[in-house]
């Protein structure tokens, strides 16, 4: 089903999907589970300084990750996976209509879109290449940090490239105002995340401030929800049960490592060695 909204202006297409009702206490690891069973395939058009990373993290969760970018094979790609995922990282305006193209066909075909608004707020092109993809296709997810979502939601915000600067307004308030307007999840990352749609909030406390020292932990927060998503259609409890499994994986590799580097590696083996004792007895989903 495909919804002209005029109120946002007349290029705005907006994709409705059902609404979906989730009642009870989530259980991340039920969620990690279902992606190592299922093994879905999440394709990428991403950020090329983290591409190897975002790569990885999908892998090691189970799941099938592809980084495909040309724009010629982006619809068939999208045939065979069950999300997509797009990054502005490294954009380019050619980059920008291959993920058109992508995100089209997964708006055809029903699958998931995630789309992270990587350094949002830094650049009037970037603004308006973020406006662009919300506008002409249907994004499942955004996702960002603070001041990312906030520029995204129409503050007079700046980054300092990708990194998160300081925000006025109530985060949860913007990313609650956000979800509604552009009917989608929002995911806003900091030390406590904040994943919004338009039936409530969670939050997400788990992470490790050892997380803000390595470039592309951001850009696999995306993936590992690309990943959730394919495999659970309440996307807010989807993003926020992969938050929680990464970021409890952060805490355990920051207990093991010495410095950034160490602690990369060890993000990927406790992520991979996460079991169902240590996820229900560390989550903090609230």
């Amino acid at each position: 089903m495909i919804q002209r909204n005029h109120g946002s202006g007349p290029d705005t297409i907006l994709f409705a999907r059902p609404a979906i009702n989730y009642t009870g206490r989530l259980n991340a690891y039920e969620l990690l589970e279902r992606v190592r069973q299922r093994g879905p395939v999440v394709h990428h058009l991403t950020n090329w300084v983290t591409i190897y990373d975002c790569a990885q993290i999908v892998k090691t969760l189970g799941a099938s990750p592809v980084m495909a970018h040309a724009p010629e094979e982006g619809a068939d790609m999208v045939r065979i996976a069950s999300a997509l995922v797009l990054n502005i990282g490294t954009l380019t305006v050619e980059f920008v209509q291959a993920m058109k193209v992508a995100a089209l066909a997964a708006n055809a075909r029903g699958i998931p879109v995630v789309l992270d608004v990587c350094g949002a707020g830094a650049t009037p092109l970037r603004d308006a290449k973020v406006f662009e993809l919300l506008d002409q296709t249907r994004i499942d997810v955004i996702k960002g940090n603070a001041s990312e979502i906030a520029r995204v939601s129409g503050e007079p915000v700046r980054t300092q490239g990708v990194d998160s600067t300081s925000v006025a307004g109530d985060l949860t308030k913007l990313a609650q105002g956000l979800a509604a307007r552009r009917r989608a999840t929002v995911v806003a990352t900091g030390p406590v995340d904040v994943v919004a749609d338009e039936a409530g909030v969670t939050r997400v406390e788990n992470g490790d401030a050892m997380m803000t020292r390595v470039v592309g932990t951001g850009c696999m927060a995306a993936s590992v929800i690309g990943a959730f998503v394919a495999v659970e259609p309440d996307y807010r409890r989807a993003a926020a049960a992969g938050l929680a499994c990464y970021e409890i994986a952060a805490e355990l590799a920051a207990q093991k490592s010495s410095g950034p580097a160490s602690f990369r590696l060890a993000l990927f083996d406790c992520l991979y060695q996460l079991d169902q004792p240590t996820v229900e007895r560390m989550q903090r989903i609230v």
